[in-house]
């Protein structure tokens, strides 16, 4: 499967930029979910990949193959880019039965393939078959109904199975009738024959057959371009079916199917054409939430068992979590983080990744201080409440803040430059520090204040509710404002001064709202954030001072 690279990919609409200077690598066979808010140009930017969307400028690669530049003027349609899409909308043709949803795409399929001798390869096959009657009669014993009978329809279905052929041959194989225990030794010896005769026809012709039964003429597979035949269709159909395990339903119709059901159609319908990349547009939104759980167990199982990239867009961030190897993570058409699921969890690059990845929520504590001589970093928060952050790793702040500055003056700098371009347009649609959200008693609107002045002192602290622990021994006083009982676990709410602190306490302990408590914050990944960049400057531990 191929590597996919985007470079500077830009789309706009006149001022308003769905995608803005994308850059990013999705490595061979990578699970990637492109996962943002709903707008953020998740969806735009696996339309321009798959060829359905033009991109403004950039440069797109899949494989070694360019298949968009706008410097060269490369732009190759979707159905020349090997790429299968599945879209929220399952899009299944009411009239058609599950079979020929699958195989419909592959009967208009036309392009250059190998050249088979196929009534050679199936007598091959049957033959192959024929030689172990012992395996072929216990297939068909399990296919006997409650009077001894045998069900011919659910015989071809277990011989498919069974055997990896397809329903012509399973068709043929049945009509031997291997469970009379006849001597079928001639009826092999026939088929032998025919296969051996065309491994010679081939030979004479100055090639050969290959174990695929493929004309090989000076080491290469002799390819003509042609369509598939129903064989190679209905062999392409049981496969998928049996990687989606629909194969009980190829005659029924969609109305006939649930959902979930459903959804594997399409899965299998994208499938069957071997795309070289799966792209999927919220597929699993119109599930039920356990439905929903299930199938992404079954798109981690597809995804190991075909070994395709997959690109997958989501909002929802558990669904990203869980699937991801990677996670891309955009806001207002800017890429904001890609990496490891995990590592956009305990490393996010900025308030808006912390925020926006994790539930229940981070909680985000405003904080004012000054870096001290043994690195560790003085803090005032809550109600003029001290404590003392220490960095995980060694950390200079004033370096950091000089850096910071640097790069701002140097982005300023390229967008002047930008501006000369006479074919520039300025973006509509602002890029600005993302807004946090601090949980208080009494809800302020803050709507109507003034933006405050931020120094290099205005920080912001980053807690995960794993982190916040009930403790007889804690260092904060706290109060159980709400709790929610899952049973394994409760997220409750804890009052401190004015601030609401969400937890996450594991086990069946019951809380009583109202109930006084002593908490401790105990992590050495607490998050530290620059409030005027909104950039994460490191992670460490948090210590509360005895006043």
């Amino acid at each position: 499967m191929p590597e996919i690279r985007l470079e500077h990919v830009t789309k706009r609409w006149g001022k308003f930029y769905a995608v803005d200077d994308l850059s990013m690598v999705i490595q061979d066979n990578a699970f990637v979910t492109l996962l943002g808010p709903s707008g953020c140009g998740k969806t735009t930017t696996l339309r321009m990949i798959a060829g359905l969307e033009t991109p403004t400028s950039g440069r797109i690669t899949i494989g070694d193959k360019v298949v968009f530049d706008s410097a060269l003027g490369i732009n190759i349609p979707a159905s020349k880019r090997k790429v299968g899409f599945l879209f929220q909308n399952y899009a299944l043709w009411p009239n058609m039965t599950v079979y020929d949803n699958i195989a419909f795409g592959l009967s208009n399929v036309k392009e250059p393939m190998p050249k088979v001798d196929f009534e050679a390869k199936n007598a091959a096959r049957l033959a192959e078959i024929l030689q172990k009657p012992d395996e072929v009669v216990k297939v068909l014993e399990e296919c006997r109904d409650k009077n001894g009978k045998l069900d011919e329809k659910k015989a071809h279905l277990k011989l498919i199975d069974a055997f990896t052929i397809s329903l012509f041959t399973a068709k043929k194989l049945f009509a031997y009738h291997v469970e009379s225990g006849k001597d079928l030794s001639g009826e092999i010896t026939a088929l032998q024959a025919k296969a051996e005769g065309a491994r010679k026809s081939a030979q004479a012709g100055g090639g050969e057959l290959n174990e695929n039964f493929e004309l090989v003429k000076n080491g290469q597979v002799v390819t003509e371009v042609r369509k598939m035949t129903k064989e190679e269709i209905d062999l392409t159909v049981r496969r998928v079916s049996r990687i989606v395990k629909i194969g009980m339903f190829m005659d029924r119709y969609p109305a006939e199917l649930s959902g979930g059901q459903q959804q594997r159609v399409a899965i299998a319908r994208t499938l069957a054409p071997e795309p070289s990349v799966l792209f999927m547009d919220e597929p699993l939104s119109n599930l039920d939430a356990k439905l929903r759980l299930e199938m992404r167990y079954e798109l981690q199982r597809l995804h190991l068992e075909t070994g395709s990239t997959f690109v997958y867009v989501t909002h929802d961030q558990m669904e990203a979590m869980t699937l991801a190897t990677q996670i891309c993570l955009i806001d207002n058409g800017v890429l904001q983080q890609y990496d490891a699921p995990l590592t956009v969890y305990h490393q996010p690059s900025n308030l808006f990744v912390a925020d926006f990845v994790g539930n229940p929520s981070i909680n985000f504590v405003e904080a004012s201080g000054e870096q001290q001589e043994d690195g560790s970093v003085a803090l005032t928060l809550f109600r003029n409440r001290r404590a003392r952050f220490r960095p995980a790793r060694p950390l200079d702040l004033k370096s950091w803040f000089q850096a910071r500055d640097r790069e701002a003056q140097e982005r300023a700098e390229l967008r002047r430059k930008q501006a000369a371009d006479k074919n520039y347009v300025e973006k509509g649609n602002k890029d600005e520090v993302f807004r946090y959200h601090i949980a208080k008693v009494v809800e302020e609107d803050d709507s109507l204040q003034e933006e405050p002045v931020l120094t290099n002192q205005d920080l912001v602290l980053g807690v995960r509710p794993e982190f916040l622990d009930i403790e007889d021994s804690g260092s904060l006083d706290g109060e159980i404002y709400g709790a929610m009982p899952t049973g394994m676990e409760s997220t409750i709410k804890v009052r401190v001064d004015d601030f609401l602190l969400t937890g996450v306490v594991f086990g069946s302990t019951l809380f009583s709202l109202g109930a006084k408590v002593r908490l401790n914050i105990s992590s050495d990944n607490i998050m530290l954030f620059d409030r005027q960049s909104g950039r994460c400057i490191t992670q460490g531990s948090l210590e509360f001072l005895q006043v």
